[in-house]
């Protein structure tokens, strides 16, 4: 007779059984190796090395030029180390260009248009991005198809306007034309189309805010990064303006560029002394990157990277 002895489980013991999926795996958003942080290698080292050096290079040797005198600037081999001319080419070329009054000439005109262009570029991107109202596109194109008029059409009427109105050889004629710009407007608009929310507008509304009280409290903020950017971009541009200062104002109430025109408009210029008045104008907007350099480069980073 032979017995059988069979096994049992004990009771606490539980098979563990997979998940059934009613349909195929669901497959992952993030691509295999996201997040995962990237060493560079020599030649990325090499590239940015060389990038940084042609880059810096143009300055270098402006230093250079205007550290040195006219002859050795000229010579068959120029030189690649700063000399020792350097604070006599400053002063003569504050002199000779009367930099003092086109430095002063030039923050007054910059400011006011970096200024104007950001308020009324932030308030009509606006109104473009999230106010609803008739003929909006329209607008929007008509406002687009103004960068493609080139500025050089609009010389001789401007001018004249600016010569009926008496403001020929005035800073007036070069701040008025460009207190908003169709860049700026655009600029904002897509950055607020994307960064601004509708809900936080009427989360104010709600709340009982107007317009105004909204465009202090909500937009402002929020547009920051974006006008950080704007402000430096409109500033630059301001600061290098030659074509319409030189036209709108005369020598004896210039603007930087201006000046430094006068500087190379003689027969035989010192490019020694050009270089030193382009040094003198160089420096501010390399002070001015330093202070806000990081705001901008973070404004940058906040349009670039969309949430």
């Amino acid at each position: 007779m032979t017995t059988t002895n069979t096994v049992t489980a004990p009771a606490d013991r539980r098979v563990s059984k997979a998940p059934v999926s009613d349909g195929p795996p669901r497959r992952s958003r993030f691509k295999p190796g996201a997040g995962r942080q990237h060493h560079a290698g020599p030649f990325a080292y090499f590239a940015l090395v060389i990038v940084g050096i042609g880059s810096l290079f143009p300055l270098y040797w402006t230093l250079v030029a205007a550290s040195r005198t006219q002859d050795e600037i000229l010579d068959t081999t120029p030189p690649l180390i700063p000399g020792g001319n350097l604070f006599h080419n400053l002063e003569a070329a504050w002199e000779q260009a009367n930099l003092g009054k086109a430095i002063v000439n030039t923050v007054i005109v910059s400011s006011s248009i970096t200024l104007a262009t950001l308020f009324f570029c932030t308030l009509a991107g606006y109104a473009f991005a999230k106010m609803r109202f008739r003929g909006r596109g329209a607008l929007m194109t008509m406002v687009i198809a103004t960068l493609t008029i080139p500025p050089q059409l609009s010389v001789v009427p401007l001018f004249m306007m600016m010569s009926d109105i008496g403001w020929g050889g005035q800073l007036e004629s070069v701040i008025f034309p460009t207190l908003v710009s169709a860049f700026g407007v655009f600029f904002m608009r897509q950055y607020l189309l994307e960064a601004l929310p509708y809900e936080l507008i009427e989360a104010g509304k709600v709340d009982g805010a107007n317009n105004l009280r909204i465009v202090w409290s909500i937009v402002l903020p929020v547009a920051r990064p974006a006008m950080m950017v704007l402000g430096m971009l409109t500033f630059v541009q301001a600061w290098n303006d030659f074509f319409w200062p030189y036209l709108a104002l005369n020598q004896q109430n210039p603007t930087l560029q201006v000046a430094l025109g006068q500087l190379s408009a003689a027969y035989v210029p010192d490019q020694s002394i050009v270089m030193a008045g382009a040094l003198i104008s160089t420096l501010p907007l390399l002070v001015v990157f330093v202070i806000f350099g990081k705001q901008i480069v973070g404004g940058i980073m906040s349009g670039a990277v969309k949430g």
